[in-house]
């Protein structure tokens, strides 16, 4: 249970409490180091997985905590850029900030509901080129003020909500596909079938016969 793959993945989670004392330790340096400790727990990510898979020690603890270590140390990192002043330039920038926040809410929350029903929710390219922009995103804020190009987080933060979004839609609308397919959504009823033309052609008969009596009840009253 506790080999490289797991000790990687559970490296994410602690240190998670030193990224998140950068909001009450201001110095420069422990933002070097939160920084830094932030850069390495994204890197871990990609290898805890290729070494899981190449040295054939996949677990299921694992699989439990990789989704969840992810998901913690991205939303200690998010918080740390609201709540720390002066990392976010423009208020505006706290929207791409929501949005990452609530779409790891809604796949946490799909997957575990398709996970129920033995149901997978693989991850799309386009998924992983957003995990690229968001950890390449926070560990630029995370250095703001300390390096020159800190701001540059800023903009890539702006296009890791765009695919975060994206991402979060294209999921949602895969777990509705199953629902309805599972469900057997019904399907709007048909109107029903009214045959116009016999109608028309009733009119047309009961017309005929009106005028046909019509006539009959004038003639009568000429022969009187």
């Amino acid at each position: 249970m506790y080999n490289i793959p797991n000790l990687l993945t559970i490296s994410r989670i602690v240190v998670i409490p030193a990224i998140f004392l950068s909001v009450y330790i201001t110095s420069m340096w422990w933002a070097i180091i939160a920084a830094v400790l932030f850069i390495v727990a994204s890197i871990t990510d990609y290898f805890d997985g290729y070494l899981a898979r190449a040295r054939g020690e996949t677990s299921a603890l694992g699989r439990l905590l990789d989704p969840i270590a992810d998901k913690l140390l991205v939303t200690s990192a998010l918080v740390v850029l609201l709540a720390k002043p002066g990392m976010v330039e423009y208020k505006i920038s706290f929207i791409p900030v929501i949005v990452i926040l609530c779409r790891e809410i809604l796949v946490s929350g799909l997957r575990e509901f398709l996970r129920e029903v033995n149901v997978g929710l693989p991850v799309t390219r386009l998924a992983k080129w957003k995990t690229g922009f968001q950890m390449t995103a926070l560990s630029m804020m995370l250095l703001k003020g300390v390096w020159y190009w800190g701001g540059i987080g800023e903009i890539l933060l702006w296009v890791a909500g765009v695919l975060t979004f994206i991402t979060g839609y294209q999921y949602f609308q895969k777990s509705l596909d199953y629902i309805c397919e599972t469900e057997k959504c019904a399907k709007v009823p048909e109107l029903p079938k009214i045959k116009l033309g016999k109608l028309k052609l009733k009119k047309k008969k009961s017309n005929i016969a009106k005028v046909k009596t019509t006539k009959k009840a004038t003639a009568a009253k000429k022969a009187k």
